[in-house]
């Protein structure tokens, strides 16, 4: 059965998120610099004023530390992913994929202690102005589910209470839509409708897997009611090289290119 929000799902609304009109969405970062980079200054470009980070901060790539930062400094809500809470802990990594518990480890040595504090203490879920944002899903948000077809979308429409809900995880941007049925639709430009529910991933900033290697994130236009995919270059030969200057595994770095 679902349940209404908890004090920890409860409404979080800062007042720069009160007053804009254009919200860049982002996350799966994982590390990479270049890409969070060109990723924020071409949301100011954009005309965007407030940031919402998904989470997934570090991870595979090479500037852990750096990217951290930047989102820490910026102050924007932000939550927590299944990265942010394996490189924060002390926990036995030995279920996880080789290569992604490999980078982890790696990880861990190059954040503070007063790092992984910051890791630790971002909440899974947060409502910020009218609509709620989760790293992979609302129904069990501490087990890291996947969502890549309308059917697993289903699940999380019933513990959604706000009309839309953006995530992560995959790397994949997908819009899923609930009115008399579930479907997906193509995720370019979104107008959000009287009626209906959507829960929006907003795809990978620092490690894209749809195929298509530049860094991806959504800009939600409050005003319109319209949210809007954007996809930029970036300087991925420089991230591939800090991949390989610090010996993690050379397939970081080829996969990069590839968008897998």
């Amino acid at each position: 059965m679902a349940h209404p929000p908890t004090e920890e799902t409860a409404a979080d609304e800062p007042a720069a998120a009160r007053e804009s009109k254009r919200i860049a969405i982002f996350g799966d970062i994982h590390a990479n610099l270049e890409a969070l980079q060109t990723v924020l200054a071409d949301a100011k470009e954009q005309g965007c004023n407030d940031y919402i980070c998904m989470g997934d901060i570090v991870g595979y790539n090479a500037d852990p530390s750096a990217c951290l930062e930047i989102v820490r400094e910026m102050n924007c809500p932000t939550i927590k992913g299944n990265h942010d809470e394996d490189a924060s802990g002390t926990h036995s990594l030995d279920s996880m994929n080789p290569v992604a518990a490999t980078a982890l480890e790696w990880t861990r040595e190059q954040l503070t202690d007063e790092q992984r504090l910051w890791l630790r203490r971002l909440r899974m879920v947060r409502q910020v102005a009218d609509f709620t944002v989760v790293h992979s899903t609302l129904d069990q948000p501490s087990n890291w589910n996947y969502v890549t077809n309308r059917f697993d979308a289903m699940s999380n429409f019933s513990y959604q209470f706000t009309q839309v809900c953006f995530h992560g995880h995959t790397h994949v941007p997908r819009v899923y839509i609930k009115d008399d049925k579930v479907q997906e639709i193509p995720a370019e430009s979104v107008a959000i409708e009287g009626g209906a529910k959507y829960f929006i991933n907003v795809g990978s900033v620092g490690q894209p897997r749809d195929g298509d290697w530049r860094a991806c994130y959504a800009i939600y236009d409050l005003e319109h009611k319209l949210v809007v995919f954007r996809r930029v270059e970036y300087d991925i030969e420089t991230t591939q090289r800090k991949i390989r200057e610090a010996d993690l595994p050379p397939m970081l770095a080829d996969r990069l290119a590839e968008g897998r």
